[in-house]
């Protein structure tokens, strides 16, 4: 049984401060502002493959529409745990912080000015892009881990999301303007292959708290109407402007509607009685707009991107019902979110037209991952025992008054049991 020791008391607070104060004196040497005098070709994501002309502000509302997918949407999503709440939205919170910074600086080590990255916009985008990699992976070890390991992750993670993204864009040029293999495909399967490496045998069979109630499938309904609306924005921001950028909303829209209605279908076609399964509808409805974003600007046609988004809601709702419980029990690998069904697999497909190169390249990422989930695995970082899985208090001052409730009615049931026996 391995030992683990969860104060975070100077741990996590010289870690997070650390981690700030190194990227502080990065920016102090390294970042400046973008006054518009040194425009060139930004390659720091496939999606950044223009300059934008007019007014530095023009990206400004769908840089907003991706904060909001970041913060909000992926926070909530992660909120069906019924005990988990306030990590799923508080960790998420804080490795978005870091991630966009860090992010930001490694991305464009590639392409300085004068020695200089300048901040703009675009460059922004980017940056949350990087960190959607982080939050997609937490997504599978989401309540088996602390907040110092996941800072870690997210550290290892984003470093090696830049070198590989640059890689696939710069050296490889593939086109991937939605970024369903470099962002979603890459972030599933570093979370899988770092899953996997925590595995945790006190968990195969399921834990207590590893569930939902009715009002924490609510709180993560949120979360998936916010990543729908915005994913035409998400798909689109840094396409090139005018046609291009058109066809992205469009395909993206038409994906996510045509995938929502096969995911309803899907999930009442296996489940007992007919009945859908909230899990299906809070995630299964979105990998429309993961698989279509490849081809995203592409002239698919809206009926081009509906078949797309078809086959990704049937694919990702069959992933939920038969390929998790399989990953889990055969493969060791505990995928709390169901990241390989939303993310892994709507990823390949949205990869289709390259899959030589996507398979490749998901290979040529497990060393890495493996690597990064060993260090996580140092009992140092303040990994929770399995009892605590899944548990705010460990990490967060809970109210009191709400666990008294629990317990007053838990020993009330207990005694009205015995009363009547």
């Amino acid at each position: 049984m391995p030992s683990y020791a969860t104060n975070m008391r100077l741990k996590f607070p010289i870690l997070a401060l650390t981690l700030e104060v190194v990227t502080i004196v990065l920016y102090a040497l390294f970042v400046v502002y973008d006054t518009g005098d040194a425009h060139g070709h930004d390659g720091s994501h496939a999606k950044s493959n223009t300059t934008q002309s007019t007014s530095p502000m023009t990206l400004y509302p769908m840089f907003q529409d991706v904060h909001v997918m970041i913060f909000i949407g992926f926070g909530f999503l992660m909120t069906f745990l019924k005990r988990y709440g306030f990590s799923s939205v508080g960790i998420n919170l804080l490795l978005a912080a870091f991630g966009l910074q860090w992010g930001l600086l490694l991305q464009n080590i590639w392409h300085m000015h004068e020695g200089k990255i300048r901040v703009s916009i675009d460059r922004m985008i980017n940056a949350d892009f990087s960190t959607a990699t982080v939050l997609i992976s937490f997504g599978a070890v989401l309540g088996k881990t602390s907040p110092v390991q996941l800072l870690i992750m997210t550290l290892l993670e984003i470093t090696i999301f830049c070198i590989n993204e640059h890689l696939v864009v710069e050296f490889l040029g593939v086109s991937d303007v939605g970024a369903s293999m470099t962002i979603h495909a890459f972030g599933a399967y570093f979370g899988l292959a770092v899953a996997r490496v925590l595995y945790r045998p006190g968990l195969r069979n399921g834990h207590e708290k590893e569930g939902s109630n009715y009002h924490s499938d609510m709180f993560a309904m949120i979360g998936t109407v916010y990543l729908w609306m915005f994913w035409p924005s998400f798909n689109s921001a840094i396409a090139d402007p005018g046609d291009p950028q058109l066809r992205a909303v469009i395909n993206t829209y038409f994906s996510l509607a045509a995938c929502t209605l096969a995911a309803y279908a899907t999930s009442s076609l296996v489940e007992k009685k007919g009945k859908l399964d909230m899990v299906h509808i809070q995630n299964a409805t979105l990998a429309g707009g993961v698989a279509v974003g490849t081809c995203a600007d592409m002239d698919i046609q809206p009926f081009g991107a509906m078949l797309i988004g078809i086959t990704a809601g049937v694919i990702s709702t069959v992933g939920f019902k038969f390929l998790t419980p399989i990953l889990a029990s055969k493969l060791g690998i505990q995928d709390t979110c169901g990241v390989h069904n939303l993310h892994g697999m709507p990823g390949i497909l949205g990869g289709l037209a390259g899959i030589v190169l996507a398979v490749l390249y998901i290979a040529s990422l497990d060393f890495c991952c493996y690597q990064c989930g060993l260090v996580m695995k140092i009992p140092l970082w303040g990994q929770p025992p399995d009892q605590n899985c899944f548990e705010d208090s460990i990490f967060w001052e809970v109210q009191e008054e709400e666990e008294e409730h629990e317990d007053r009615l838990t020993h009330g049931d207990d005694s009205k049991n015995k009363t009547e026996a």
